[in-house]
């Protein structure tokens, strides 16, 4: 049955200009946008949703989520040797409806079961769960020994499946990212250099050669999917971007250079501040809850994201936003803006890194992250004004997501 929809904006942020606009209202036919006009008018036979003392935004973008995982407080090691993908199946779908109701109607998901996360991506489509619109990497990508090798720090004598998720040589490499795009993935995420939470690697060391990540690159890009490169340390960052990546994950050792290359060839930086903040104060607190070896690494690593963002921001890097959430709570992603903002963006740009920014990254910015005809009728609202205090992103009292009403203004 078709739907009509009329929202009243007391204020609204429509992601294609820096100012607010006051007393607007958005047409809303079914899952879409029709029109977005002055003052606060009417539809024949339309509910009329009354967000006339409220903020009004385009629903939020966490372009680096791991919506299957979560923060147990438990060794990590024991927990990969006794959860199974079904267990991670069943915890997402809390994940998922917590992200929702925090006000990220859009995620990409860059690393997780590529069953787990199809199965999630198209159950939330189909109605049968609430949860953010998925774009999923499956799998992330990388060497033997790497970032991404399930078989990292583990026994030689256990068997933790690397088969389709470790690529050595760039023919390998072609391979499994043909046959990640057949088994429904988006993107793909590889990881070119080493990790915090992985055991022993180096974060500053570039893992796959320049040819592995060409032959990602072009595969992908042949399939008309984007790639997302993890990569902490400069050589990795400078490669990946020459090579094509669309986006660099971290970024944490950046340079001027890396800017350069960066801008140049038109890459998103995804600085995810919060995780280097939450794994900072685990491995304080904490450190028996990572792996080992991590503890020390997210004490040298942690502290410089800020600074890495400060400069490539000045710089003129693009900026997406994204979490890295799985190790803070789900739902607490908007903390991320905050943080952005002591890293000295201002409020605007990091709010467009999470709707404009972020939907070009995805490739969708006929889609979704701002508020015009034609896009989703992804809407949220909040009290007061994030241009002057983004904090209140933190707390999201309305969520639309394609035209359907997932969080209601409480009524008093």
């Amino acid at each position: 049955m078709a739907r009509d929809v009329v929202i009243h904006a007391g204020q609204l942020f429509d992601g294609t200009g820096s100012a607010m606009r006051a007393k607007v209202s958005v047409i809303i036919h079914d899952d879409r946008i029709v029109s977005v006009e002055d003052g606060f008018v009417t539809r024949d036979g339309a509910e009329v949703v009354d967000l006339s003392e409220k903020t009004v935004l385009p629903g939020l973008i966490d372009t680096h989520d791991h919506i299957t995982m979560g923060y147990s407080g438990k060794n990590p090691v024991a927990e990969r040797a006794q959860e199974s993908s079904i267990d991670n199946a069943y915890g997402a779908v809390g994940y998922a409806k917590a992200t929702l109701d925090a006000g990220f109607t859009t995620i990409r998901d860059v690393g997780a079961e590529t069953k787990v996360i199809v199965g999630l991506k198209k159950a939330i489509a189909a109605g049968k769960l609430p949860g953010p619109r998925i774009w999923a990497a499956g799998y992330p990508l990388g060497p033997t020994g790497g970032h991404g090798d399930p078989q990292n720090g583990m026994s030689p004598e256990l068997d933790f499946h690397s088969e389709g998720r470790v690529i050595d040589g760039a023919n390998e490499a072609a391979r499994v990212v043909r046959g990640m795009r057949r088994d429904g993935v988006d993107l793909i995420k590889i990881m070119p250099s080493g990790g915090v939470l992985s055991i022993g690697d180096d974060p500053n060391h570039q893992t796959m050669t320049d040819e592995e990540i060409r032959a990602v690159v072009d595969t992908a890009h042949g399939l008309g999917i984007k790639v997302a490169a993890h990569a902490h340390g400069k050589a990795a960052i400078l490669h990946a971007s020459e090579m094509g990546v669309d986006s660099i994950e971290h970024g944490s050792f950046g340079d001027a250079e890396t800017d350069r290359a960066m801008k140049a060839h038109g890459t998103y930086l995804v600085p995810t501040l919060l995780v280097a903040n939450t794994v900072v104060q685990i491995a304080r607190t904490h450190p028996e809850t990572l792996n080992p070896s991590s503890a020390a690494k997210a004490l040298e690593v942690g502290p410089i994201v800020m600074r890495n963002l400060n400069r490539a921001y000045k710089a003129g890097v693009k900026i997406a936003f994204g979490t890295d959430q799985g190790l803070s709570p789900h739902g607490q992603n908007a903390k991320e803006f905050a943080l952005m903002v002591k890293a000295g963006m201002t409020p605007l740009d990091a709010i467009r890194a999470a709707t404009v920014n972020a939907a070009d990254l995805l490739g969708a910015s006929d889609k979704v992250g701002s508020i015009q005809p034609g896009r989703y009728a992804d809407i949220i609202a909040v009290t007061g004004d994030p241009l002057v205090d983004v904090s209140s992103l933190e707390h999201v009292e309305f969520v639309m997501k394609s035209g359907a009403i997932y969080r209601e203004l409480s009524r008093r």
